[in-house]
């Protein structure tokens, strides 16, 4: 799989930016910094193979998973 662009919306501010989604890695989990209000995003990239799709999950470092 190629690199894609996408999408998101920061979950601290609500600011809509363009993000690049690198692939060849496989499955991801980092933290990359909102441009406009500087706080931390979460982003986990899934990968599936077999069905050729990545999955983005966004969320802000703020937030707790049960």
């Amino acid at each position: 799989m190629k690199l894609k662009s996408q999408t998101i919306c920061c979950p601290h501010c609500g600011h809509h930016q363009r993000v690049e989604l690198d692939a060849s890695g496989g499955d991801q989990d980092y933290y990359d910094d909102c441009r406009i209000c500087c706080n931390p995003i979460h982003l986990r990239i899934h990968v599936d193979e077999g069905r050729k799709t990545i999955t983005l999950y966004v969320d802000g470092d703020d937030e707790q998973l049960y």
